[in-house]
């Protein structure tokens, strides 16, 4: 199976405009049996509220029946349980729980489409796609504005992207490359299926379902037509200078040599998401004067770069030891305040947890933190954060016991109140 998947990449990768007329055969068994041992097994359940034990206690069964529906096009999708994810500063992000089911369902024909896309995606692309990470995002937008003559960032903020996804335009970009009416059918009843939200179905008749595994590819696709082409086809040969696009999903930067190209791209985009019923949010977009010679030029009129947020990173303007140009990426404020938020939350609900329990779980937190933003210039602030998790830490260990053993002579000579004190781990992006 995994050889057949590998001829339809061989195909879409030599001929960029042949239309797969027949992918349902790849929707075996033996295909859904491969897919279940990748796919994510900590998943919640669904509007079924089947757990992930549940349907592996009769997985050969349950994989033989799902297969028999979709060959013979009895398979409903079932609508997605509606779940709300703190996004900090008291906002909520929407996510959707598909059952299982339906998620291994998902995951079978998101391995199918990006198989097929991959090859079409542009180099300027980076979420959710294989081999290609938010660090990698990071690295490439370091190196136009460290090595190229970018002067003007462009940061914009799709309003609700996953909400507003047009049901109607993406089926026309699917079409572009996919004919299998089974395949396209499936994506179809995904589209239609609903949400379930507080034991109340709501029809959905546009945006896709934040969650599932098939949300991602069809997000890619979409933005993939409707900006990634578009800036290289259109903006690019139009810009006098240099100018670059760097998108992880529906987050994204436009960097611009001249201000005449950043201004034009920003009065284009707007049309050219209101084509595709997509919305910017003007309180999050803006253009801003940044990188090495724009700092050169406003230190002689006294004033500074503004900065920017990227995948959670402060992008500054700063100078290295050596007193040279440099670019210095911080955790945001946001991105921080979220984490320390969840540390405290976690605190209070597991305040009477054993002592090195709590150590374990903070220890894992902290680790996950340091992961994602130990680069270069950031130990200061991390090491801020273990200061601040440390001290949450002891004020929940004074709530609890008797205050002559929480007082910091006491507590730094004990081995169970050590937590993990930040490294940098990722010194070349």
């Amino acid at each position: 199976m995994k050889t057949k998947l590998e001829r339809v990449a061989e195909k879409a990768t030599s001929d960029h405009r042949v239309k797969f007329t027949s992918l349902a055969h790849l929707l075996s068994e033996e295909f859904l049996a491969e897919t279940w041992q990748k796919l994510n097994k900590r998943g919640a359940a669904g509007v079924d509220r089947e757990t992930i034990g549940e349907f592996q206690n009769n997985l050969q069964d349950r994989i033989m029946n799902l297969h028999e529906r979709i060959k013979s096009g009895r398979y409903k999708a079932p609508p997605v349980r509606r779940a709300w994810i703190p996004k900090g500063e008291g906002k909520f992000r929407p996510l959707g729980i598909p059952t299982v089911e339906d998620r291994l369902l998902q995951a079978s024909v998101a391995r199918i489409l990006s198989a097929i896309y991959e090859p079409d995606f542009l180099d300027c692309s980076f979420g959710f796609r294989p081999g290609r990470s938010a660090h990698d995002a990071l690295r490439r937008l370091r190196s136009y504005i460290i090595g190229g003559k970018v002067m003007q960032i462009f940061e914009a903020d799709i309003r609700s992207y996953f909400d507003r996804v047009n049901h109607d335009w993406l089926r026309n970009m699917l079409r572009h490359r996919i004919a299998d009416p089974v395949v396209l059918r499936l994506i179809d009843k995904w589209l239609r299926a609903g949400v379930m939200d507080s034991g109340l179905k709501v029809l959905t008749e546009e945006g896709v379902p934040q969650g599932g595994p098939v949300s991602c590819i069809l997000a890619n696709i979409y933005l993939h037509y409707c900006l990634d082409l578009w800036f290289e086809k259109q903006v690019m040969p139009t810009c006098k200078g240099e100018a670059y696009l760097v998108r992880y999903v529906d987050d994204f930067v436009a960097g611009f040599q001249y201000l005449k190209d950043a201004e034009q791209f920003g009065s284009l985009l707007t049309a050219r998401f209101g084509k595709f019923k997509l919305e910017l949010a003007g309180e999050k977009t803006r253009r801003i004067t940044f990188g090495r010679f724009a700092r050169e030029r406003l230190s002689i009129i006294g004033q500074q770069p503004e900065e920017f947020t990227f995948l959670g990173f402060r992008h500054i303007c700063g100078i290295d030891r050596k007193g040279k140009y440099t670019l210095v990426r911080l955790p945001g404020k946001k991105s921080t305040r979220k984490f320390l938020d969840k540390v405290k939350l976690w605190l209070k609900e597991h305040m009477h947890w054993k002592v090195r329990e709590q150590q374990k779980q903070l220890s894992l937190m902290l680790r996950g933190f340091y992961q994602y933003f130990a680069l270069p210039h950031c130990s200061p602030k991390l090491s801020r954060v273990l200061e601040i998790v440390t001290r949450y830490w002891r004020t929940i260990l004074r709530r609890r016991s008797q205050r002559s053993k929480t007082h910091w002579s006491y507590l730094t000579t004990q081995s169970w109140f050590k937590l993990p004190t930040p490294v940098s781990l990722h010194p070349d992006v």
